[in-house]
């Protein structure tokens, strides 16, 4: 004989509703009650009718997680913390992988809609507005993460990334560099066109203007990188003391780049890259760093979205919350204070 939900209940020592919510996900349940009805599950090989329980109470228990990529070591983080947070409350997370290719994400957008996920959290391209508009109108609740396109709906959970870049750039300078290259992304993504602008505001603020022979800004790809400190490697004009990698999957072609020309960090070069990566500590020498926290963008993400599904904001043309996570400069001993040529250990001049 099949085993029922009553048979759960029973052996858990609770009432049939209280493991019908538990089993369907809800967040109301005291640890004790839900961890007695979970153990009871899977003892006795009980499984949920999905199809049922969703035609009944209009839930899939599925959330979508749409990110560009998985290179990037804050999204892993993010996606780790969304999937455990989520797992926890019962439900699964579908993920999408869109390699930044809006093509794709429009059809994970429209299976995700098809599939009638109860929410969506999206790094999103931003060429997809009008699909994303489609799955909030259809009573799916959005949260926005790391990036907020203009004309998207639903909530933003924002890294700080022109407060990370002015740490950035105000620690360099007060280490005496003045030449400092800049590699980030695109202006047209938040993280690239905000992490420039607080560059850019601290250098002003010190007095010195950005040489655009020393800015680079291109594609979320190692290549890019790579080809960055090539250009600053072998331009005519003078090297940089400094440099500021502020897009981060570039960062692993940056540092591959940097050993194959013989660049000394920190004795030719100072280095400070943003966003942390596990083996940046490890680094020789190790990497100083913005932490731009995605433990606490992936969990304030997860919290808006549950915040979202349970008032079920979605559809009303409500207001919605752009919330931001503050960022900090982690010092290491890839940076020094700048000296002359001749100073340098190990340069001719």
């Amino acid at each position: 004989m099949a085993v029922t939900l009553a048979d759960v209940a029973e052996a858990a020592g609770v009432s049939k509703s209280t493991a019908s919510r538990v089993l369907s996900g809800s967040g109301r349940i005291s640890p004790q009650a839900r961890r007695a009805v979970v153990t009871a599950a899977e003892r006795l090989g009980y499984r949920t009718n999905r199809i049922a329980s969703g035609l009944r109470t209009r839930r899939s228990n599925l959330v979508g997680l749409i990110v560009t990529n998985l290179v990037n070591a804050s999204f892993h983080a993010i996606t780790s913390i969304v999937h455990q947070r989520l797992d926890e409350l019962g439900y699964q997370v579908l993920l999408c992988i869109t390699d930044a290719d809006p093509a794709r994400e429009r059809r994970y957008l429209e299976a995700l809609l098809d599939h009638r996920v109860d929410g969506l959290i999206i790094v999103g391209t931003g060429e997809n507005a009008t699909v994303v508009k489609e799955v909030e109108t259809a009573g799916i609740p959005v949260v926005n993460l790391i990036r907020s396109p203009e004309g998207t709906p639903g909530d933003a959970v924002m890294a700080d990334d022109h407060e990370g870049a002015v740490l950035a750039a105000r620690h360099l300078l007060g280490l005496g560099h003045r030449r400092i290259a800049f590699i980030g992304g695109p202006a047209s993504v938040d993280s690239g066109r905000e992490r420039y602008a607080g560059f850019a505001q601290a250098m002003a603020e010190h007095g010195v203007e950005p040489d655009p022979a020393l800015v680079l800004r291109g594609p979320y790809e190692p290549p890019f990188g790579d080809e960055a400190v090539t250009r600053l490697m072998t331009s005519p004009a003078a090297r940089p003391t400094a440099l500021y990698s502020a897009n981060h999957e570039a960062t692993f072609g940056v540092l591959g780049a940097l050993v194959r020309f013989g660049v000394r960090v920190p004795d030719h070069l100072s280095l400070v890259c943003h966003e942390e990566a596990p083996f940046f500590a490890y680094w020789h020498p190790p990497i100083t760093v913005v932490d731009n926290a995605p433990r606490d963008l992936g969990e304030l993400a997860a919290e808006q979205l549950l915040r979202r599904i349970e008032k079920g904001e979605a559809g009303r043309g409500g207001t919605s919350r752009s919330l931001r996570v503050g960022a900090q400069l982690v010092v290491r001993r890839s940076t020094a204070a700048w000296q002359p040529p001749a100073a340098r250990p190990g340069d001719d001049g």
